[in-house]
């Protein structure tokens, strides 16, 4: 099979198409991957700098969505049928993926390959991060940063599932409509004064949960736009820059900053897993989830793929194509 493989951690130049043999089914779901999500963990990986240090060589990709070839008995999906898989083990970069059971979901009869493609890691990462870390609570405020971007767009639209006011903060005019498309009541330019909207726009208060996947000067500056008893969540550091803050200006203005790591919590309580996957189901029959997908690759431009994630040039989910569906 053709893959993508890591040879050197030369960021996405270390990156080469080579034919690998397939990997082995054993106990986990063979698929035939018809593409696969590119995200900051696999950019980060690509240059040693991931929590997770596999050997080199490996293959980078942990978000695939393709056809079941082989399923293990008492797997919830059968030979043929259309899934979208999460892997701890990387692998998706392939043509060919073999991913444990518990971590393959049907994909909804009108989504697309393209979209259900960077579904798993983003909505469960948003679901885990607003309702099991962030409380929320239907008529909250929810501001997100890096709106238009894969998980951006997917906590935009799991707080509307969850009847909150959502406030999208962008960095220009392109990526507010990408965020308007995904659902947010409102969208503030991080090129303003957006703290002082955010509390313009709730009556004074702040808002009552921050969604960060950004850090660095943004984090910052969500601690001074939360409410009382606010929620910052913590999701990553797209900026470069790992915050750190005062703790006494948590203690005197009673506000909460939430570490959101949904892998790592897994290996706790792997039961969250269908909890999770059951709600996203019922909220995209409701036609609540709406994956945005944005610039689509084929395997051979991964690197490319790569560098639009770092040069936070793309909006949406940035996809990559293996063959055709």
């Amino acid at each position: 099979m053709r893959a993508l493989q890591l040879q050197r951690l030369d960021g996405p130049d270390g990156l080469q198409l080579v034919d690998v043999p397939e990997p082995e089914a054993g106990d986990s779901v063979l698929i035939d991957v018809v593409a696969a999500g590119v995200s900051f963990p696999d950019l980060l990986l690509t240059r040693g700098q991931y929590q997770l240090k596999p050997a080199l060589p490996f293959i980078p990709g942990v978000e695939v969505a393709g056809v079941v070839r082989q399923a293990p008995a008492g797997a919830a999906v059968k030979p043929g049928q259309r899934v979208m898989a999460f892997s701890f083990g990387l692998g998706g970069f392939a043509e060919v993926a073999a991913i444990q059971a518990e971590m393959v979901f049907p994909i909804p009869a009108d989504w697309s390959f393209e979209a259900a493609a960077g579904v798993v890691m983003n909505y469960h990462t948003a679901h885990f991060a607003l309702h099991r870390r962030g409380r929320l609570k239907a008529e909250e405020s929810v501001v997100v940063h890096g709106a238009a971007g894969g998980v951006g767009t997917a906590a935009v639209q799991v707080a509307r599932g969850a009847k909150a006011r959502v406030i999208a903060v962008v960095s220009d005019e392109r990526k507010a409509d990408v965020a308007r498309r995904a659902g947010a009541h409102e969208v503030l330019l991080s090129t303003g004064d957006w703290v002082a909207q955010v509390r313009e726009k709730t009556g004074g208060m702040g808002a009552n949960v921050v969604v960060d996947p950004v850090g660095g000067d943004i984090f910052d500056k969500s601690l001074k736009c939360l409410a009382p008893e606010g929620r910052l969540l913590v999701v990553g550091f797209a900026s470069g820059r790992i915050p750190e803050v005062q703790v006494n200006r948590l203690l005197l203005r009673n506000i909460d900053v939430v570490g959101v790591a949904w892998g790592g919590f897994l290996l706790h309580e792997p039961s969250l897993t269908p909890t999770i996957a059951k709600d996203l189901a019922a909220m995209a029959d409701r036609g609540v989830l709406t994956p945005v997908v944005g610039p689509v690759f084929p395997l051979e431009q991964g690197a490319q793929a790569l560098r639009e994630l770092e040069a936070r040039r793309a909006t949406g989910k940035v996809v990559l194509r293996m063959r055709e569906g």
